[in-house]
C-alpha cells in the first residue's frame, strides 16, 4: 500500500497485484502470516508514513492505536538489566496488525488512481536483463494472463519469488545471507485488567546471547480496545510451546524474570496461542548486482526479512517507500538507472536494521553455517557495551534509541562524546526491581 501511496502521485495508474481478498474492515486475512503476532512502529516508521499519508497517525490513534513514548512508558530489562524509564526520546505506534493494515489500507485506496486486483498472484516478469515491462499473473479463476508496467514493485514478503524471476530472465541469482537462531513465537491476546486498560507501559524481558544457552524473550503491548498482545520466543531448545495452557508458566518460569506471567496471570486471555518458527533474518543483496534491469524494484521483507522481535520491518517498509517516490521525483521516470539507483539507497535503511537484528541472533548455536564474523564480533561488543552504559545514562540510552528508532543512522553512536561514555559506564547504579510505578502496580493487581 506505501509502495502504491508512494507511486500514485507520479504516475497515472498504479495497479497493485494482491494474492488476498483485502477486506474492508480491520480483518484477519491468509496473507499476514504473522499479524497474530506483536507489533510496533519506530518513529522513525511514522515519520515517513506521515510524509506518504498525510494524518494517517491521527487515523490510527483515533481507531485505538497507542501513541508509546521511548523510554518512558517502557520497562525493558536487558541483558544488562533494566532500563530507566528516561524523558520521551522517540516514540512508537501500538496496534494490532489488522487495524494497522486496514487504516492505511483505507487512507490509500481512496486515491482513484491506485487500483487493487484482489485474489490474483504473481507468476513472473515480462521482459528480459535489461528491462521488466510488466508481470504475469494468474485470477482465481484460474486464467493466465499480462499486465504491462513502466516500473514494477516486488513487495510481496518473504515469500517473494523475485530471486528465481529474475534468473528466469537471464541475470545471475542474487547474493543471500541467512541468521537463523531457530527463534519458534508464541502469542496470545489479552483483555487488561479493568484498572489498566486506560494505559500501560511496554513490558519487555530480553534475552542474554552471552549465557551459552538458548535466548527466551517476551513483550506484552496494549494495543486498542484494552487489550495486551503478548509474544514470548525463544530459540533453539528454549522454544515456548503452542499450548494455551503453558503460556503463563512460560512467561513466569523460562524467561529471565517472571514480570510478564505475573501479569497474565491477572489478565483475561481472548484468543487461542499463535505459534510460528517464521522468524529467520534474510536479506538478498540485490545492490550488489553485476546487473540489473530498468523497471524492477524489490523493496520490504522481500528484500530483507528480520527476526520480528525487533520491531523493525514495518518502519524499514515505510522508509523505503518515501526513498521510491523522492527519488523517482526528483529523476523522473526516464532517468536512466533509476532502478538501481534506487535499489541500492533502500540498502541504507534496510542495512541499518539488518545490523540490529543480527547482531545478537548472530551469536546463538547454528544460527549462521560458519559462526559469528570478526565484524559481528567487534560491532556486538560495543553495542553490548552501550546497552550496559544506557542503564544507567539518560544521554546515551537516548543515543541508542536514535538508532533503533530508525531517526538517526549507527554513526551517531561513534561520536567521541559517546565513545567516552561508554568507556566510562553508567553514571547510576543498577536498578534491582522493575521500574513500574505504585499505581501502575496496583492497577495491574501487583500490589
Amino acid at each position: 500500500m506505501l509502495a502504491a501511496r508512494a507511486l500514485a502521485g507520479l504516475a497515472d495508474r498504479v495497479v497493485v497485484v494482491e494474492r488476498d481478498e483485502l477486506p474492508e474492515q480491520s480483518a484477519p486475512r491468509k496473507g499476514l502470516p504473522q499479524a497474530r503476532h506483536a507489533h510496533m512502529l519506530w518513529s522513525g516508521g511514522v515519520r515517513a508514513l506521515e510524509e506518504l499519508v498525510p494524518g494517517v497517525t491521527g487515523a490510527l490513534r483515533k481507531a485505538g492505536a497507542r501513541r508509546a513514548p521511548v523510554t518512558t512508558d517502557m520497562v525493558a530489562y536487558s541483558a544488562h538489566g533494566w532500563f530507566r524509564r528516561w524523558p520521551e526520546s522517540h516514540h512508537v505506534i501500538l496496534a494490532g496488525r489488522d487495524l494497522l493494515d486496514a487504516t492505511i489500507r483505507a487512507q490509500v485506496r481512496t486515491d482513484e488512481r491506485i487500483e487493487v486486483l484482489g485474489g490474483t498472484e504473481v507468476l513472473g516478469l515480462l521482459g528480459g536483463p535489461a528491462a521488466v515491462t510488466g508481470v504475469r499473473v494468474r485470477g482465481r479463476d484460474g486464467r493466465e494472463r499480462t499486465v504491462e508496467a513502466g516500473l514494477v514493485v516486488d513487495a510481496t514478503g518473504r515469500g517473494s519469488g523475485a530471486p528465481r524471476w529474475l534468473t528466469a530472465l537471464g541475470l545471475p541469482a542474487p547474493q543471500r545471507r541467512e541468521v537463523d537462531p531457530g527463534l519458534a513465537y508464541a502469542s496470545r491476546l489479552y483483555l487488561a485488567p479493568e484498572q489498566a486498560r486506560g494505559g500501560f507501559p511496554v513490558i519487555n524481558v530480553q534475552p542474554d546471547a552471552r549465557d551459552g544457552g538458548p535466548g527466551r524473550a517476551g513483550f506484552l503491548l496494549p494495543i486498542e480496545n484494552g487489550r495486551w498482545i503478548v509474544t514470548l520466543n525463544g530459540t533453539r531448545g528454549g522454544e515456548p510451546s503452542p499450548a494455551d495452557e503453558d503460556f503463563v508458566r512460560f512467561a513466569r518460569e523460562e524467561l529471565r524474570h517472571p514480570l510478564i506471567g505475573d501479569l497474565l496471570a491477572r489478565a483475561e486471555p481472548l484468543s487461542d496461542v499463535a505459534f510460528t518458527r517464521t522468524t529467520v533474518n534474510r536479506r538478498h543483496f540485490y545492490e550488489r548486482m553485476p546487473a540489473w534491469p530498468e523497471n524492477f524494484l524489490v523493496l520490504g521483507d522481500a528484500l530483507a526479512a528480520y527476526n520480528p522481535v525487533y520491531g523493525h520491518g514495518l518502519a524499514v517498509g515505510a522508509q523505503s517507500a518515501l526513498i521510491l517516490r523522492d527519488m523517482t521525483r526528483r529523476h523522473g521516470w526516464a532517468a536512466p538507472g533509476l532502478s538501481r539507483r534506487i535499489q541500492k539507497a533502500v540498502a541504507r535503511p534496510v542495512g541499518a536494521a539488518w545490523d540490529l537484528a543480527t547482531g545478537q541472533d548472530v551469536f546463538y548455536p547454528g544460527a549462521t553455517e560458519n559462526g559469528p564474523t570478526v565484524r559481528d564480533r567487534v560491532l556486538t561488543a560495543y553495542v553490548n557495551r552501550l546497552m550496559y552504559t544506557a542503564t544507567g545514562n539518560g544521554r546515551i540510552a537516548r543515543r541508542v534509541t536514535d538508532v533503533t528508532s530508525l531517526e538517526r543512522r549507527a554513526e551517531v553512536l561513534l561520536a567521541p562524546s559517546v565513545l567516552l561514555a561508554a568507556a566510562v559506564g553508567p553514571l547510576k547504579p543498577p536498578l534491582s526491581e522493575p521500574p513500574l510505578t505504585g499505581d501502575e502496580l496496583k492497577r495491574a493487581g501487583l500490589r
